[in-house]
């Protein structure tokens, strides 16, 4: 546990940003040094980023942002748009929070976003960490955003004993404690800098740390064994079926998953219930509809946050009159870039047919040059 006397070992916040300022991260949602931060922009990053890597989240939030360019404008969409630009992000509730905050803040606060994190804690889908972050970065508001990288770095800054998730609150505390008055904001982010590329999971590169001298890990050569951690459960395996039908037109067999739930709203091709003890030889029997079904050799795997999964791949070909059930539809498998799918049903399509067909490119628009009155755009 931590004690008075670590805690009087305190690093100095103005050596972390010299840090920052030279070695800062350039982001997609990062706006330049002396450009206005987006408070959209840095929203929308935080809801993508949770549980998702900097490097899968860049070309997603490329696209999101150019299909969705302001809170207006996601607000305005229809959900099923918001899951398809979505589609192969994961954690599918993030999606629908996304677009029911958007509503709320178009609806309730005229389109602004509320600046404190008192505020943007009634907002859905805006846990503590995401309301710190906002309220940091785009307010400069001296909020403690603490992620997993903070963690880590406090971790071993204190050598902090006691186990995640019990030591977060102490972690929010010291964080809270270091926040400094002047550019609350840029510590926020020079923080998640510092964990994301020096103080690593593994080998952190600490003779390069800004917080070398006063991190007791450190000191003490334990810094890879912190933080301290409960080793989770991995939830049982659960088996099903999936079934692939493909008209002779070219389309597919779809139907949306109910809003609530596991990938909630999102599209999907038919299969079964997923349970730890489905029998996949009888699978024909959970079929959509009757046709020449035919079992293909292997098995989808996906994980979760839950449990993994394994799917058995039905599919069947069927003549050009054949309806689709109700709640049922057909897509055309060129159309299929504008469906909802998640990358579990991306990878069963693929496991049936191959690889899905590319969606078309834009071509990039032009811009017009900007006049030094005008300044410049983020």
């Amino acid at each position: 546990m931590l004690t008075p006397a670590s805690r009087a070992t305190k690093p100095d916040p103005a050596d972390l940003l010299t840090w920052y300022d030279r070695h800062r991260r350039d982001l997609p949602w990062r706006a330049k040094p002396g450009e206005p931060v987006d408070p959209y922009r840095v929203w929308l990053s935080e809801i993508m980023l949770q549980q998702t890597t900097v490097a899968a989240v860049q070309p997603f939030y490329r696209r999101f942002l150019e299909r969705f360019p302001t809170v207006s404008a996601l607000a305005e969409a229809p959900v099923e748009a918001v899951m398809q630009a979505w589609a192969g992000l994961g954690y599918y509730s993030r999606a629908r929070n996304l677009h029911a905050c958007a509503k709320a803040i178009v609806e309730k606060h005229g389109g602004h976003f509320p600046a404190t994190e008192a505020e943007l804690l009634t907002l859905k889908g805006i846990g503590a960490y995401t309301a710190a972050a906002v309220a940091a970065i785009a307010f400069d508001q001296p909020a403690a955003a603490v992620d997993g990288n903070v963690e880590r770095v406090l971790s071993r800054l204190f050598m902090i004993e006691e186990p995640l998730p019990k030591a977060k609150p102490l972690i929010r505390e010291l964080t809270q404690d270091l926040v400094p008055v002047e550019r609350p904001g840029d510590f926020a982010q020079a923080l998640m800098d510092l964990g994301a590329t020096i103080c690593t999971p593994k080998r952190p590169a600490c003779a390069l740390c800004p917080w070398m001298k006063p991190c007791r890990a450190r000191a003490e050569g334990l810094q890879e064994t912190f933080p301290r951690k409960i080793r989770k459960e991995s939830g049982q395996l659960r088996r099903g079926a999936a079934f692939v039908v493909l008209r002779a037109d070219d389309s597919i067999l779809l139907r949306t998953r109910p809003p609530q739930g596991l990938l909630g709203g999102m599209a999907e091709a038919p299969t079964s219930a997923w349970e730890p003890d489905y029998e996949p030889s009888r699978a024909v029997l959970d079929a959509p509809i009757e046709a020449r079904w035919q079992r293909l050799p292997g098995v989808v795997r996906h994980v979760f946050t839950h449990f993994p999964l394994e799917l058995t791949v039905l599919l069947a070909k069927v003549s050009r009159s054949t309806p689709a059930p109700d709640d049922m539809r057909w897509t055309s498998r060129r159309e299929l870039h504008e469906e909802a799918l998640p990358g579990v049903m991306k990878k069963v399509i693929a496991h049936a047919l191959g690889d899905l067909p590319t969606p078309p490119t834009k071509p990039a628009p032009t811009r017009r040059k900007r006049s030094a009155a005008e300044g410049e755009t983020s």
